[in-house]
């Protein structure tokens, strides 16, 4: 009891004076520097631990992301048909990689960006399929509905391997959905940047297709142009609802709207 009484003053946090308790004290103060010392390791092996769970948390959640890539070809619930207002894209960015798309008088207005598999929540890429590639001359042969051969070999190799199809029909059912819906002709005939509500864009398209409905399609934005419009099918290219994660309307006043070249 004495000896502990003698110890109270002292935390366990403090060094211990040598003189106190002469040869003794240099014992306890070696072993509160020893437990110290674990107590530090447990603290850097503890934070190691939980840095390895953020990592593991990580790529767990990345391996269930909304797309999912590397699925069975063929297992999807709709597609989404997106058209992609050339001019815009050339403005915003295919002029500075230099595109063949925004070359003068290409004419190109709403081409195809892709017809992609969607699930309800979420959407494949690159599946696994047995499929053949395309070849250069494949693409070669769809760069009037997609803009550039490069872009239809992208969209085959991102989402069309996802259909279940061979590259041939995939391109087929590309062209039959682009040329089911009509592209308002009014958008082609502006003749000077215009800046107007991005509603506009989707109330034409509306106006020039009965049998779409709001909720089956969407038009986007990005820095300040109006993008693509994109519209919801079924398999079998019948227009339906867009999932919760592709109705995301463009609510600028003031989008930007490129003419033709």
């Amino acid at each position: 009891k004495r000896f502990c009484h003698c110890l109270s003053p002292y935390r366990s946090d403090t060094e211990l004076p040598s003189s106190a308790f002469g040869p003794m004290a240099t014992e306890l103060q070696l072993r509160v520097h020893n437990v110290r010392e674990l107590e530090a390791r447990y603290r850097r092996e503890r934070a190691k631990g939980e840095e390895a769970m953020r990592v593991l948390l990580f790529w767990v959640l990345s391996a269930v992301a909304a797309f999912a890539e590397g699925e069975p070809a063929g297992e999807f619930d709709y597609y989404v048909m997106a058209l992609s207002w050339t001019p815009s894209w050339c403005a915003a960015e295919g002029d500075a990689r230099g595109s063949d798309q925004c070359n003068a008088d290409t004419g190109f207005g709403w081409t195809l960006h892709g017809l992609w598999p969607q699930f309800e929540q979420g959407w494949p890429s690159y599946c696994r399929t047995n499929a053949r590639n395309p070849s250069r001359s494949d693409t070669a042969a769809q760069a009037g509905l997609f803009g550039t051969s490069g872009l239809a070999w992208h969209q085959w190799n991102k989402h069309g391997r996802c259909t279940g199809l061979s590259s041939d029909n995939y391109y087929d059912l590309s062209r039959l959905a682009y040329d089911r819906v009509e592209r308002p002709e009014i958008f082609r005939r502006l003749d000077k940047t215009y800046r107007f509500p991005a509603s506009i864009v989707e109330d034409a398209f509306l106006k020039a297709n009965q049998n779409l409905e709001p909720d089956g399609l969407t038009v986007t934005c990005r820095d300040g142009f109006i993008r693509e419009v994109r519209i919801c099918l079924t398999r079998g290219l019948e227009p339906r609802a867009c999932g919760t994660d592709v109705r995301r309307d463009c609510t600028l006043n003031n989008a930007r709207m490129e003419p033709l070249r």
